[in-house]
């Protein structure tokens, strides 16, 4: 599990209707009309996410290791919320650029009251390691020890390890007339040395980094784990020799970490993006983390030197920066993990895995495939659809989005290898994805090496759409085939991440995408299509208009309800169609992962309205609109979830599934993710979310229901 996607947003959309479905809107939508309070805070609502993630750490009916792997994600989801969202905030009022919150707090108050929920749950966190953790990991053997610790044989073992292995690697950097204060780079951990000069008397500071690519837990046991600083700091004079140490401290640094890019043509674009990164570790700090015991002394020196308010400051029991936690939740004791599950084939292409190569091309002729991930197999579905696609001699094309891959993806190497074989393969590459624009940009020199056609989308637009087309010259003419999914290209993350992909030949999905791969990559302007709804041209119109014609099925005595899942929830026009139909009387199902701003449950305005929150194993990350037609449901999958970014600043899909089947299928999930009976964090009007322990695990019924899938398939 991830943060929340955290992407600045300042622009109020457009609050104009719509008339697709020929019917006048059920009332004015000014905010006249509404209550000017309906909508919640953006950043508490993330904050309140990452509180469910702790909410997971403390469930001691989770397994044991698990518990302390929802630890590590929350420490990792908090500080990607202030690289991003804090900063941001910070510098637009600081820019004197920042406009109220839509939920009706200034911009100082959002900062203040995320600093102050963000601050109270980094407390909570802390408290939860020391006063459960620790302990419930000792009651089976994991031990989690400071220095003081140690007996003396392991503090031997462990002093031969770090002189050989850790101390070569250190460089002190001492503060002098002479030496300036050092530059402390973003969540690097740090100590500070207080030193004194026994020949003169004189006291000097010193900072010692931690290394990053040294395992943060130092094993000095069986299952006995010491942090890596503690025995840095009891080693400090193998640094220092001749000097007095007085005192050490651990602190840490968390900085803006955001891009600001100026876009002019392709090249320039990654040109400058290549430059920004190297500026975006010299961001201004927005959060500075000591532990308890820091001396005052030598927290107002780190505090002038690094421009760091009190508010900024937080003071926590050590250890600090607890994402090092995965290490220990990496332990080999599977009784203390999740039960193991690896997603099969589905059994629409189980059907042709006995050939070699697997035809997956013969079995979408047969009927389109709604791939499941993590249920479905990644690797034996949209992996093998474009393996199979640059191994064909019958492919002529390939056209493909990539906004965020694994470093070793196949898919990377399958479409170098088409390339390579004469193929035309067109690579849509979003170098501006955020923390993956390095990784990125390599991708892209190499796909660009390789023969491929990299573009970079539309100048101004986030390319973040999940698509493939493939084009196969076959007997009876040329025919297209197609990917459209609600997650990236990965195959590691399609391990963990909760994720929907349509594997097609029908000719009015890949038509569309053949046109929309052409705006994508030249100068159409085409913006309507058939199947599709893409952003930033249509798809908030084309989902209000859906909305109001559940209203007009519910007045006309026909079967509406709204279903969505998504994982956030901001925009305010696709908010307030949302509050019309409850209005109206429609029901309105919300499955939210993160941010939420609807308020449900109001009287007058939202009491047809449910949001429920699915947090487990795997991070839910689909995006699907289920409408029920008038007896006649359609259901949309795709990338774009109901933020302003997504749907003014990205280019987004969400396709028309066509088979009635799937419609059904999709339906169902969100029906059971919202039942009563289903465990969920349920969010009331006062934005609160209360965690509610049902008799179905959401995610635990999915994998129940894949195994007896892939039994029955093997009987």
């Amino acid at each position: 599990m991830d943060s929340a996607d955290l992407d600045a947003d300042l622009d109020v959309p457009d609050l104009s209707s719509s008339d697709e479905f020929d019917v006048d809107p059920p009332f004015d939508t000014t905010s006249d009309v509404l209550p000017p309070d309906r909508f919640l805070d953006r950043e508490l609502s993330w904050i309140a996410f990452n509180a469910r993630v702790l909410e997971l750490a403390r469930d001691r009916d989770l397994p044991l290791l698990e518990r302390v792997r929802f630890m590590a994600i929350f420490a990792s989801n908090l500080d990607e919320f202030f690289m991003v969202r804090v900063a941001g905030l910070k510098r637009r009022i600081a820019a004197g650029v920042a406009v109220p919150s839509t939920s009706g707090l200034s911009p100082k108050e959002v900062l203040g009251r995320s600093f102050e929920a963000s601050h109270a749950l980094m407390v909570e966190h802390a408290t939860e390691l020391h006063e459960h953790l620790v302990d419930d990991l000792r009651a089976e053997g994991i031990e989690l020890l400071r220095w003081d610790d140690l007996t003396e044989d392991e503090r031997e073992g462990v002093s031969t390890t770090y002189r050989e292995r850790v101390f070569p690697v250190l460089t002190p950097l001492a503060v002098d007339p002479a030496h300036p204060f050092p530059y402390i780079s973003g969540l690097s951990l740090n100590l500070a040395v207080v030193l004194r000069n026994p020949g003169t008397g004189k006291e000097h500071f010193a900072r010692v980094k931690v290394p990053p690519i040294i395992n943060r837990w130092m094993q000095v046991g069986p299952q006995r784990f010491v942090p890596l600083e503690d025995v840095m700091a009891a080693h400090l004079p193998l640094l220092f020799p001749g000097m007095e140490i007085l005192a050490h401290h651990t602190f840490r640094v968390t900085r803006n970490e955001d891009l600001e890019v100026e876009e002019d043509d392709a090249e320039n674009l990654l040109k400058a993006l290549e430059q920004e990164l190297l500026r975006r570790k010299f961001g201004p700090p927005v959060r500075l983390e000591v532990e308890h015991s820091i001396a005052p002394d030598v927290l107002e020196l780190l505090m002038d030197e690094l421009g760091v308010h009190a508010q900024e400051v937080v003071h926590l029991d050590g250890p600090l920066d607890l994402r090092s936690l995965n290490e220990i939740a990496d332990i080999d004791r599977p009784e203390l993990q999740f039960d193991p599950f690896v997603g099969g084939t589905h059994s629409h292409l189980a059907e042709v895995e006995t050939s070699s190569p697997a035809d997956l091309f013969s079995a979408l002729r047969k009927r389109d495939v709604l791939v499941h991930h993590p249920y479905d197999s990644f690797a034996t579905s949209v992996q093998r659809f474009i393996e199979q696609a640059a191994a064909d001699p019958k492919v002529l094309a390939i056209k493909q989005t990539l906004y965020r891959t694994s470093g070793d993806s196949p898919i990377i190497d399958s479409l170098i290898d088409a390339a390579r074989a004469g193929k035309q393969v067109l690579v849509l590459v979003e170098i501006k994805a955020r923390f993956d624009e390095q990784a990125n940009i390599r991708w892209a020199r190499k796909l660009e090496r390789a023969g491929c056609h990299v573009v970079y989308g539309i100048v101004g637009l986030k390319t973040h759409c999940k698509l493939a087309l493939v084009l196969r010259d076959e007997p009876d003419g040329l025919r297209r085939y197609a990917h459209i999914g609600t997650g990236n290209y990965n195959p590691k993350t399609a391990r963990m991440y909760e994720d929907i992909g349509l594997l097609t030949a029908n000719p009015e999905i890949t038509h569309d995408l053949t046109e929309l791969f052409n705006n994508l990559s030249g100068f159409s302007q085409q913006t309507d299509y058939r199947k599709l709804l893409v952003a930033p041209a249509r798809l908030r119109d084309g989902l209000v208009e859906r909305i109001r014609g559940e209203i007009a099925h519910h007045r006309a005595g026909r079967d509406a309800h709204i279903r969505i899942k998504v994982n956030s929830l901001v925009d305010e026009r696709i908010i307030d169609a949302l509050y019309e139909a409850s209005m109206a009387g429609v029901p309105v199902d919300v499955v939210v992962r993160g941010i939420c701003a609807i308020r449900p449950g109001v009287p007058g305005l939202s009491e047809n309205v449910r949001a429920v929150s699915v947090l487990g194993r795997f991070l839910e990350h689909s995006r699907v609109y289920w409408f029920a037609g008038g007896g006649t449901p359609e259901a949309w999958i795709g990338s774009a979830d109901l933020m302003h970014r997504n749907l003014d600043r990205r280019v987004e899909v969400l396709v028309d599934v066509p088979s009635a089947e799937h419609v059904e299928h999709l339906g169902e999930i969100l029906a059971t993710a919202s039942d009563p009976d289903t465990s969920s964090w349920r969010l009331d009007a006062n934005g609160e979310w209360h965690r509610h322990v049902g008799t179905c695990d959401l995610q635990g019924w999915l994998i129940d229901r894949a195994r007896r899938r892939r039994s029955r398939a093997a009987s």
